[in-house]
């Protein structure tokens, strides 16, 4: 098991992206969140194997139809947190 902080930017937002990647995570059996940040990026912790995560970050390369991402970044994380499933964080109101 291994956890993945992913950063996604470009035009990431109000293309369904948060909504896809967890039709994928859930797909591949990985457990975490994903959220918008402030900066227009999207921001993802993962929990899985090491399969299940690189096919999670291949997906984040692409996005959903209308997005068009510029770059993803992820660092591994000794700090394991035990997820027990893949949520959509929506933003505080």
């Amino acid at each position: 098991m291994k956890h993945w902080n992913i950063k996604v930017t470009g035009k990431v937002q109000g293309v369904f992206f948060r909504a896809s990647t967890k039709a994928v995570a859930d797909q591949l059996g990985v457990k975490g969140f994903v959220k918008n940040l402030s900066d227009g990026s999207v921001y993802i912790e993962a929990e899985g194997d090491k399969f299940a995560l690189e096919s999670l970050l291949e997906f984040c390369g692409e996005g959903p139809e209308k997005a068009e991402v510029d770059q993803v970044d992820y660092e591994e994380s000794t700090d394991l947190k035990g997820f027990r499933n893949f949520e959509v964080i929506k933003k505080n109101k």
